[in-house]
């Protein structure tokens, strides 16, 4: 599980917009909006992480803008183009029983039923319908599979998710 000094990140920040320090964000929130209820952003600039204060935000055509606390100018603006958006992942809301953060499930390793370690999760991906987990095989995988792509659908194909004994059991043949 995290830490409560384990940075979280939630965004991206864009390029400049207009002249008086105000930036584009790319949010990876469910809902885009939802990364301003988050305070104070730690921002990825100069090879470390520094923490800033957005101090207004709004929409702007499809997209969202954000000026920061301490940026006033264009210039100053600048150099936090491309900077990631993070936060303490102290302050993310507490899940349900069958509800994960993509983060914790990052490493876990993925059995089958019948006892057969199918490998690692490497990745999630979002479909539209279920998210899937994206698990690398081991290198001495009996199928000669590198990679599976698993329907994250519990009851159905996640038997149980373990975070504390690192493990996700389902149900999923391995030839496939």
């Amino acid at each position: 599980m995290a830490t409560q000094s384990e940075t979280v990140v939630l965004g991206k920040l864009g390029a400049p917009y207009g002249i008086k320090g105000w930036l584009k964000v790319h949010s990876f929130t469910d809902d885009p909006e939802g990364i301003f209820e988050y305070s104070p952003w730690r921002i990825h600039v100069g090879g470390q992480w520094q923490e800033f204060l957005p101090a207004e935000w709004r929409r702007h055509n499809k997209g969202l803008v954000v000026k920061l606390a301490e940026l006033s100018d264009r210039d100053a603006a600048q150099r936090f183009t491309n900077a990631e958006i993070g936060v303490d992942s102290a302050l993310l809301p507490e899940l349900g029983n069958e509800d994960f953060y993509w983060r914790d499930l990052i490493g876990l390793d993925v059995v089958t039923e019948k006892g057969y370690n199918l490998g690692q999760v490497d990745d999630l991906m979002e479909t539209g319908s279920n998210d899937v987990l994206v698990v690398k095989a081991n290198s001495n995988d009996a199928f000669g599979k590198r990679e599976r792509l698993l329907p994250f659908v519990m009851d159905t194909v996640i038997k149980s998710v373990d975070l504390e004994g690192s493990k996700i059991l389902v149900d999923w043949d391995p030839g496939f």
